[in-house]
């Protein structure tokens, strides 16, 4: 985000190369410059003449160049936006001699998203070279959280932990996901209100109760009864909460805890920063180490990659979700 803000600011202050490429597997950083620029870097009057939106489905890199290479019309530069660059994969090299002498009155924009170039290659060093390469890297989803802040520190909007805990376990890692549904939120709350889980439930539809988070909590206390409680609900609304995705992330729960049992430094710092985790969190974990011995852990592990594969249709004989979600508990508690 960082590494944003800086290409934001110098563009604001005239600093603004010919050539953007903008790179990577989450689209989110890369569409939000990409806006930015198509927003800012023409005056309105300027744009109807000097500023083209091209899509990688419906054009080559030559007819990218051709047109990078026009001169602007009673503008000082002319925009060249190209959407959707990653179409042209099989193909993009053909940009290295552009890249090697871009005209100095266009400024071109590639939105070259989930994939990226090949850095020991002659096309990236031009670009690296003549203009700027950005690349958008996935977040981790203990990174998450921090980015949830920040966002919402703009639109002046505070979250507890548990509530930015349950939007990672339903919407995952995808940036673009979540912004959405905080955007929805900023216009229902009032400046300086906390997201909590309730209000994500109440206008999101996400359960509070009854979701991974929830899920792994349960196990961790050992809690049998709200365990098989919240599979239940898991088998009743099967669309909401793919096995898959519910086997994912309990076999990710107790690789933590195999983590956990081999640290020497069990401080809350370094427990959370070993496995990744809000150090909100720490006290659940410092629960479920005491629950489940190194030994039982490994087992778990074990366990849950058969029931992953038997969750992708190998060896399950049938069974449906439900019957293998309990199946998975079963393991786990015995």
């Amino acid at each position: 985000m960082d590494e944003v803000v800086k290409i934001v600011n110098d563009i604001k202050a005239g600093n603004i190369k010919p050539i953007y490429f903008l790179m990577g597997e989450e689209p989110y950083y890369i569409d939000k410059l990409t806006e930015y620029m198509e927003a800012n870097l023409l005056s309105e009057d300027e744009k109807g003449f000097n500023q083209t939106v091209l899509y990688g489905r419906d054009v080559s890199v030559d007819d990218i160049v051709s047109t990078a290479k026009r001169y602007p019309m009673m503008a000082e530069r002319q925009v060249v936006i190209v959407r959707e660059a990653q179409e042209l994969s099989r193909s993009i090299d053909k940009l290295e001699s552009y890249a090697e002498n871009p005209m100095p009155t266009t400024v071109l924009v590639i939105a070259y998203k989930y994939k990226t170039l090949d850095k020991r290659k002659k096309l990236t060093k031009f670009l690296d070279k003549t203009g700027l390469v950005y690349e958008s890297k996935k977040l981790y989803e203990n990174q998450v959280g921090d980015w949830l802040k920040r966002v919402l520190a703009g639109k002046k909007l505070n979250i507890e932990p548990k509530a930015a805990a349950m939007l990672v376990d339903f919407l995952g890692t995808d940036l673009s996901k979540i912004a959405n549904e905080l955007d929805k939120l900023a216009i229902i709350l009032p400046q300086g209100s906390t997201i909590t889980p309730e209000v994500i439930e109440e206008n999101i539809g996400f359960s509070k109760d009854f979701n991974v988070f929830e899920l792994r909590k349960a196990i961790g206390e050992r809690n049998i009864k709200k365990a098989y409680q919240i599979a239940q609900y898991f088998a009743d609304n099967p669309k909401d909460n793919p096995l898959v995705l519910t086997v994912g992330q309990t076999f990710g729960f107790f690789v933590q805890l195999l983590k956990y049992h081999g640290l020497k430094d069990r401080s809350p710092k370094s427990v959370a920063s070993a496995l990744g985790i809000n150090p909100f969190f720490v006290k659940e974990y410092d629960v479920a180490i005491k629950n489940y011995p190194m030994k039982k852990v490994s087992q778990i592990v074990a366990s849950l990659r058969d029931i992953d594969v038997k969750s992708k249709g190998v060896g399950a004989n049938g069974l449906p979700p439900g019957d293998l979600m309990k199946e998975m508990l079963a393991n786990i508690f015995s």
